[in-house]
């Protein structure tokens, strides 16, 4: 028989795991994917008006850096010396790194911060995403932005691999034509009708709203006096319009419940890798 010393045996307490509970929203909103021949219409006017135009963004390759020696220093520098005047007779020859033409590329939000940013501005005519995103998350935001401006805007598989390479980037996830593009009013024209309407629940009664505040900022030319006598007028009809919307027919209106999500921070116990310390340069 085996007999178990005391005080050798320790139990071990399982850790407790944290959960972090959040209302979630209840719309889930999804992007209208454009596919078919309006894809290929899409695509093919991009890739023709983006050649037209000849825009592109130049980058000098970079090359690795590698730690040196004392004797190879010197033999570098003495070989700098011997090269300096070919290196100024090539120079004239490359292209400037950078942008073939600033005042057209200021026509365009490219990437989703400048896109969002463009946005919030109210400042673009057009919003195309490409389907190769992922997570989906990082482009869902569009939406409600979107709509929210009236910006037409829709979904492209294949965005990036035909826009990117012309401009001479990597990828693009969003690309946003603003109201001062005149290199692309035709193309925005033509694109515009093969977008599908949005649909955002909150947006289907934005037009009385929205012609209330074109009202509003159209005294702005007005003297002081006229702009008393206007907001006066202005507050007792937005009291009567108030009465008139306690009244509203709500037959139409569905309540939404709300979601209670629990989020576990990294539910794989997935740990970080230890970073590698730097080796002192010894001399």
């Amino acid at each position: 028989m085996s007999v178990i010393q005391r005080g050798t045996a320790t139990l071990r307490k399982a850790k407790k795991i944290t959960v972090k509970t959040c209302l979630d929203n209840p719309f889930v909103f999804q992007w209208k994917t454009i596919d078919g021949e309006d894809m290929h219409f899409i695509l093919q006017t991009l890739e023709e008006r983006i050649k037209r135009i000849g825009l592109k963004k130049i980058e000098t390759p970079r090359k690795k850096k590698r730690s040196l020696t004392k004797k190879q220093m010197e033999r570098k520098c003495d070989a700098s010396t011997n090269e300096l005047p070919k290196e100024e007779e090539t120079g004239g020859h490359q292209q400037k790194p950078g942008w073939t033409d600033v005042s057209i590329r200021r026509q365009l939000a490219i990437g989703i911060n400048e896109v969002t940013k463009a946005l919030e501005k109210n400042e673009l005519l057009l919003l195309l995403v490409c389907k190769s995103a992922k997570p989906a998350v990082i482009t869902s935001h569009l939406i409600q932005l979107s709509a929210s401006r009236a910006t037409p805007a829709g979904q492209v598989p294949r965005l990036s691999e035909t826009v990117a390479p012309l401009l001479g980037l990597t990828s693009i996830l969003a690309l946003g034509f603003k109201k001062q593009s005149d290199k692309f009013t035709e193309a925005i024209e033509a694109i515009i009708p093969k977008i599908p309407a949005l649909e955002v629940p909150w947006f289907q009664y934005r037009t009385e709203e929205s012609v209330a505040y074109a009202h509003t900022d159209s005294s702005g030319n007005q003297e002081p006096k006229q702009l008393a006598e206007a907001q006066g007028n202005e507050l007792t009809s937005q009291k009567r319009k108030r009465s008139e919307s306690n009244q509203l027919d709500l037959s139409n209106v569905i309540l939404q419940p709300l979601k209670i999500k629990k989020l576990v921070p990294n539910p794989n116990k997935i740990k970080k890798p230890p970073r590698k310390k730097k080796k002192a340069f010894s001399a």
